[in-house]
């Protein structure tokens, strides 16, 4: 089957459903986000991303990829390497053989990618589907570029084996077999539950919903009158949530879209007027991204308050929404 690039929101559950679909299962990014029950919230002080805590709204990497397994009887293989030259190798060897391989890769080292976008964050995925017969060049889907790009060998080997955070150790993923349909009566229903646990249910403070407080406690806390270091904290939130991984807003309105999926797909309208509600804490968010980048930009005065307090009504809102979506499934 002839290659097909596909532009998505999102890196990783649009490479899924790039190889998904070239595996012969058409499934939509949103429903490839969804079903992996992959939407989350989590702030972590303790992870450091560029020296500032790591804010999250989604479930670690390779959790769409993992997730999908099971639901779509998929079998997928990872492999990692120590040494560069042999995760090359590897990777040459695949795309002989005709496979479509997944990878973990360093913004920063993608020479294709705008320059105010490349900065080192280790957890950026593509797919690779063959190489240049002339230049020797990988010929690339990368899912935030609405067509294939390339890579050279050079470029590509430094930004599988970068270091850091999140080190991509030269992952590659790929199918061992083709995924089949499922019963979406059973699967759907079953994420569902999975994301309102990891929402509503986790002990950790720093997960779902309680994640959410207490990130608006930490901004709360923000000494106003040292702006400089304030501002490099509101602004890390503000990119983890707009330029990494699709954000906060984001992330919201591909779950609504699997939602809505999901009405059509179990009969069910009340998935449907759910996905309205999401919508609308999608917009929430990026009334937060909004009110903290005038902040940064000296467009009105610096207010950690205001920030927290806007953080505490999206979490309301979240709880609220996902209690609704637990009834509903």
């Amino acid at each position: 089957m002839a290659f097909q690039h596909s532009q998505a929101s999102h890196c990783e559950s649009g490479v899924m459903s790039t190889m998904l679909r070239h595996h012969g299962l058409a499934i939509s990014e949103p429903m490839a986000f969804g079903l992996s029950a992959a939407m989350s919230f989590a702030y972590l002080p303790i992870v450091k991303i560029n020296g500032l805590p790591l804010v999250a709204y989604r479930m670690p990497p390779k959790f769409i990829i993992k997730g999908l397994q099971k639901p779509l009887g998929l079998k997928m293989r990872f492999e990692t390497f120590r040494n560069p030259a042999a995760g090359t190798q590897r990777l040459d060897q695949l795309l002989a053989a005709g496979q479509v391989v997944g990878m973990q890769t360093s913004v920063f080292w993608l020479p294709y990618m705008p320059e105010d976008l490349r900065f080192h964050f280790n957890a950026h995925n593509v797919l690779a589907y063959g190489r240049d017969a002339a230049s020797g060049d990988y010929l690339l889907s990368d899912p935030v570029f609405e067509n294939p790009v390339t890579c050279s060998n050079e470029a590509l080997q430094k930004a599988r084996f970068a270091k850091g955070v999140l080190a991509p150790k030269g992952l590659i993923y790929y199918a061992t077999g083709k995924p089949v349909a499922p019963d979406w009566s059973v699967v759907i229903p079953k994420a569902i539950k999975k994301t309102t646990r990891i929402m509503l249910d986790t002990p950790l403070p720093i997960i779902g919903v309680r994640g959410i407080r207490r990130l608006a406690k930490a901004i709360e806390g923000l000494d106003a009158s040292q702006a400089a270091q304030a501002k490099l904290f509101v602004g890390q939130v503000v990119r983890m949530q707009e330029e990494i991984g699709t954000g906060g807003g984001g992330f919201r309105f591909i779950y609504a879209s699997f939602l809505q999926e999901s009405a059509e797909l179990l009969a069910r309208p009340r998935l449907n007027e759910l996905s309205e509600a999401l919508i609308e804490v999608g917009d929430e968010w990026r009334e937060f991204a909004l009110l903290a980048a005038r902040m940064i930009r000296d467009r009105q005065p610096l207010a950690p308050k205001a920030l927290a307090d806007k953080l505490r009504q999206i979490a309301d809102h979240e709880q609220a929404f996902f209690r609704d979506l637990r009834r509903a499934a």
